[in-house]
């Protein structure tokens, strides 16, 4: 869903870039709240997991069509959703500046439209609201499912607004609107059951990793508190009907994280070389509604934009300049996942560093 510059005029691009900005800034002022020690591993790798599964087109079958995981379910059910906004703004500025994925003018809207919605109503309303009580594997995969479904249905329909309100008239708003909500909701269906895999995958070896877990729940989503994790706890010490085991994990944190990281190795220097070729879910709605997915704009903003890019791109479209060589997606895959990681630690330190200068005033 990476909208090129050709998708928005100067204003609309400007407004987005504003209101992505400020959903950052409310993000920054969160997340110093919080532990970034704790923090920095888990989002440097879980950054880098989902850059690497965004290189994974799937075909959506029967539609000529292809998607992939956009990501801000996933973090946001992780790092909360202030953090999985941040990550996965790190990871869209990084795919537009490096290797020219979505346009440089068009990035406000692509971080409004991929992170925003999954991060705070994928992330906050619906992953809250499904596991907020007793997080179980049956919750957390019914949350990944609608909160990935809703993330992408709102980023698509903004998707057709911004390009309307941009006066591109090659892409009608009904016509549209009908093309890309549809394949968008297939899309989602997809993405929810890779997010559900995986956080099942983590709930299982750590779940203290995932965000609002809360060990000692009993069925009726009562607190108890047992002073030992895995320890049995009787109804009459628990003070409730019945009895509960407090859910332990089967692996270290490390363990989990490393694990991780080796899931995002794979996935962006392996299983990339296995993509579909299919246009993406914008690309194919595009070609419905317009007759092509490659629209141009011209104007000395466009231009300049171009001209950026194309210095900053030292890999666009995941490959080596002037080479087809399949190597080029594979570097991509692990160079981009760990300038992901470094961002998301470069960011934290500094989030860090602002903190403590703000309480050394304060004293």
């Amino acid at each position: 869903m990476h909208m090129a510059d050709a998708l928005v005029s100067p204003a609309v691009a400007g407004t987005m870039y504003a209101v992505s900005a400020a959903a950052a800034a409310y993000s920054v002022k969160e997340i110093k709240l919080e532990d970034l020690d704790k923090k920095v591993p888990v989002m440097g790798v879980m950054g880098a997991f989902v850059f690497s599964a965004q290189m994974i087109n799937f075909t959506i079958p029967g539609t000529g069509s292809s998607g992939h995981l956009c990501g801000g379910m996933l973090l946001s059910a992780v790092l909360g959703p202030c953090g999985g906004f941040l990550t996965m703004a790190a990871i869209l500025t990084i795919q537009c500046l490096l290797f020219a994925d979505g346009g440089l003018l068009a990035l406000g809207c692509n971080v409004w439209n991929m992170a925003f919605y999954g991060c705070f109503i994928g992330g906050f309303f619906i992953w809250r609201l499904m596991t907020g009580r007793k997080m179980t594997k049956g919750r957390i995969a019914a949350a990944s499912v609608i909160g990935c479904i809703a993330g992408l249905q709102l980023g698509a329909f903004s998707v057709v607004t911004e390009t309307t309100l941009s006066g591109i008239t090659e892409l009608p708003f009904s016509v549209f609107a009908g093309m890309m909500q549809p394949i968008h909701l297939a899309i989602g269906l997809v993405e929810g059951l890779i997010t559900a895999a995986v956080l099942a995958f983590i709930y299982e070896a750590r779940p203290e990793i995932l965000c609002g877990y809360v060990p000692g729940v009993d069925s009726a989503g009562r607190h108890v508190s047992s002073g030992n994790p895995g320890r049995h706890v009787s109804s009459e010490s628990a003070g409730v009907h019945g009895s509960i085991i407090d859910k332990t994990g089967r692996m270290s944190k490390k363990g989990t994280v490393g694990a991780l990281a080796v899931m995002a190795a794979v996935a962006g220097g392996v299983l990339s070389l296995f993509a579909s070729g299919l246009p993406d879910g914008l690309e194919w709605s595009m070609e419905k509604a317009a007759g092509t997915a490659e629209l141009t704009a011209d104007g000395g903003v466009y231009r300049m934009a171009e001209k950026l890019q194309s210095v900053t791109a030292l890999l666009p479209d995941y490959s080596f300049k002037a080479s087809d060589s399949a190597a080029g997606t594979s570097v991509s895959g692990i160079a981009g996942s760990i300038f992901v990681l470094a961002v998301c630690f470069i960011v934290c330190v500094l989030i860090k560093k602002v903190k403590k200068e703000k309480n050394g005033r304060r004293i």
